[in-house]
């Protein structure tokens, strides 16, 4: 989704990890700018303008316009970023050049809303199975979430990704049949659980049939060995 945000970045003309190191020192982060048959442009930005954005309800998807001093002024998106794995500070981030005019392929967080009928009234169980599907559109119509209503949901039934609306020039690229959600029976959960338990049994069986083989065939050859040794004490006598 296209915001009105605006975030200034200066061109860097130098590389390399003392280079990067310098730029977090003074509160930026490295960054590259490419897309849209444009070079790419290595820039400096700040961290906590694109982390707002990042943490806002539109996410990654969200467009906005990138001045950078002196070079461009465009609309970007980000598409991938590095965050420290213990402070989580961001490191580097990719910015996309967007067309306006040209179709993206973009992820778009699902949620739903409401209290399903099999949940109140059947004592079933609600399960969300997929929180996100792959769309195509145009940058102006993506959404920034899909709010699916999973009240009239009873045992048995679903919402796949088929159900979910497209407007616009919005096309679903993610598979029609995915379950968005459904509602189960507490016992039909419990089955597998159960039925685990029967077959690790069975499976002990066996071991315990053959080691009682095994000991009845040990005390059955000691049996035979003890008559044949008074044999021969009778004659050596």
């Amino acid at each position: 989704m296209r915001k009105d945000i605006t975030v200034v970045a200066e061109p860097r003309s130098t590389r390399g990890k003392n280079e990067a190191r310098r730029l977090r020192l003074k509160g930026s982060v490295p960054s590259v700018v490419y897309g849209t048959s444009g070079e790419a442009v290595p820039v400096a930005v700040n961290p906590k303008d694109l982390v707002k954005i990042l943490k806002s309800k539109s996410g990654h998807n969200t467009i906005f316009n990138l001045d950078i001093q002196g070079v461009e002024n465009t609309p970007v998106m980000i598409v991938d970023w590095q965050l420290d794995p213990v402070k989580s500070d961001m490191l580097h981030a990719d910015l996309q050049r967007i067309d306006l005019t040209k179709r993206v392929r973009v992820k778009v967080p699902v949620h739903t809303h409401g209290d399903p009928k099999g949940v109140k009234l059947q004592g079933g169980t609600h399960d969300i199975v997929t929180r996100e599907i792959e769309v195509e559109c145009l940058p102006d119509d993506i959404p920034e979430e899909f709010l699916i209503d999973v009240s009239e949901l009873l045992i048995g039934q679903s919402i796949r990704a088929s159900e979910i609306p497209m407007t616009g020039s919005m096309v679903l690229l993610s598979p029609a049949d995915a379950v968005i959600s459904h509602v189960v029976s507490i016992k039909a959960e419990a089955a597998p659980a159960a039925e685990a338990e029967v077959g690790a049994v069975k499976a002990a069986e066996p071991e315990v049939i053959k080691k009682g083989k095994k000991e009845e065939e040990g005390a059955a050859a000691d049996g035979k060995k003890a008559p044949e040794g008074k044999k021969d004490d009778k004659k050596k006598k």
